[in-house]
Parts: C-alpha cells; sequence; structure tokens
C-alpha cells in the first residue's frame, strides 16, 4: 500500500504535465486564421493587380512612357508582396502550425517543407528589400515630384533594409558555423 503512494502523485504530476503540454501544443492552431488573413490578403493584392492593369491598359495610348514605366513597377511590386505574402503562409503554417499533406502534387513548389524559421527571414528580408528597391526604382523615375530630403529619406530607408539583410545574413552564417562544431 505505500509502495503505491510514492508513485502516485509522480503519475498525477506526469498527468497534468501531459494536458498543459497537449494544451500548449493545440495551442498552435490559433495561428491558422492568420495565414488564412494572410490568403485573403493575397486576393485583396490580386485585385489591385488587375486594376491596375485595366487602367493602364485604358491609358496605354495616351501615357508618357514613363507613366507606363512606373505602372508596371507598380504591377511588379505588387505580383512580389503577394509572393512574399505566400511563402509567409506556407513556411509559417509549416513550422508553426502544421505540415502540408500535399507531398505528391506535381506542382508543389521544391522549397516547401524545407524552409525553417531562418530560411524564412531571409526570405522575408530579401523580398523587402526588392519591394523597397521597385519602390525607390518608382521615385526616381519621378524624382523631380519629389524634394531633395524626401529622396534622401527614401534612399536611406533602402540602404537600412539592405545593411539590415547583409546583418541577418552575416548572423545566420555564423550561427549555422557554430551549431556545426
Amino acid at each position: 500500500m505505500s509502495s503505491h503512494t510514492p508513485n502516485k502523485k509522480p503519475r498525477q504530476a506526469n498527468k497534468v504535465e501531459h494536458t498543459l503540454e497537449s494544451f500548449i501544443f493545440n495551442g498552435r492552431w490559433l495561428l491558422g486564421p492568420f495565414f488564412v488573413g494572410l490568403l485573403f490578403a493575397v486576393v485583396l493584392l490580386l485585385i489591385k493587380f488587375f486594376k491596375q492593369l485595366y487602367l493602364m491598359g485604358i491609358a496605354t495610348f495616351t501615357a508618357t512612357n514613363q507613366e507606363l514605366l512606373v505602372g508596371i513597377l507598380t504591377l511588379v511590386d505588387t505580383a512580389l508582396l503577394a509572393g512574399l505574402l505566400l511563402i509567409i503562409t506556407f513556411s509559417g503554417y509549416e513550422n508553426f502550425v502544421s505540415k502540408l499533406n500535399i507531398d505528391n502534387h506535381e506542382d508543389r513548389p521544391s522549397w516547401m517543407g524545407k524552409v525553417g524559421f531562418s530560411g524564412l527571414k531571409m526570405k522575408l528580408i530579401s523580398a523587402i528589400v526588392a519591394i523597397s528597391a521597385v519602390e525607390l526604382l518608382k521615385v526616381f523615375i519621378n524624382s523631380g515630384a519629389y524634394p531633395s530630403d524626401e529622396l534622401l529619406w527614401k534612399v536611406t530607408i533602402h540602404v537600412t533594409f539592405v545593411m539590415s539583410g547583409v546583418l541577418f545574413a552575416l548572423t545566420d552564417y555564423l550561427n549555422s558555423k557554430t551549431q556545426s562544431h
């Protein structure tokens, strides 16, 4: 009888611990709506993309080359942002919620299931730098419409994004070297 009493407390503690851990683990599903929301944002970007494309189509014969170039860069910017949202959605869902069970699908991107948190950070900063570069190019095409201090701020912000990307890459490189030893 006395032998059962010491074992009973650890079993109860293990049951409480297991219940708590299961509850916390199942809490990952709270992230699901965030990823569904990001997919909805991609739909909104698609609507914006086609609106811009429609307006460009209407103005093709009256717009200047500069205006068309800015319109095209806006389309590129929108497409880059939509791609970024999909990368975040796929990778975030697979890293934090659950694996996507589409292993045999012929259209499955090769990077899916292979992008960890570090890779996701790098893809994110790379996409931000690309989007910033497109935005900066649009500004420089119309640079006469901006005061020089605003141009300086835009360049400074872009350089900050680039330097952040370099620092992220360097940090990941150093981290991978220390983990491999």
